[in-house]
């Protein structure tokens, strides 16, 4: 489900009032820890946290006009999502996660690529996030992506 919004504070209106405490929290426990040098926005209908394009021009290779992305969150038809190219691009931070996550939450970890689902609210591992969101810096962000890249081409 993509929001037509426009703007954060927009997006914050349209969420349902059962998910707006815990999405609260949990773009809270994202700006409290989120490094310097990454902005947060609209992205692809969610809120996104990205490197600008006044740090990174080139922006992302399939349209440049958007900024490199690093982490969304979103709310779904049946969930809450957090998408971490962290985790997409560096296995030893989604080892870490995948290891950490039973010592924050009493659910199984509902997990795609860089998506991890939370069905239940009142569940979510804030304090995971947070740290989760400490792990990368905009230049490590850069450097995955980068690499990323000359793999891609060079296939």
């Amino acid at each position: 489900m993509q929001s037509k919004a426009q703007t954060v504070a927009e997006y914050l209106t349209e969420l349902p009032e059962e998910r707006k405490n815990a999405f609260n929290q949990l773009r809270n426990a994202i700006l409290d820890n989120l490094p310097k040098g990454f902005e947060e926005c609209m992205t692809y209908g969610m809120v996104g946290y990205v490197v600008p394009h006044s740090i990174y021009p080139n922006g992302y290779h399939c349209d440049p006009k958007l900024p490199l992305g690093f982490a969304a969150i979103a709310s779904q038809k049946n969930f809450v999502a957090l998408y971490h190219m962290g985790m997409y691009t560096d296995p030893k931070i989604l080892n870490w996660f995948v290891e950490e996550f039973p010592k924050h939450s009493k659910y199984k970890l509902d997990m795609g690529k860089s998506c991890i689902r939370f069905k239940k609210w009142d569940a979510i591992p804030f304090d995971l996030i947070a740290e989760l969101m400490q792990k990368i810096s905009v230049e490590d962000c850069i450097n995955n992506y980068e690499s990323g890249l000359k793999k891609l081409k060079s296939t």
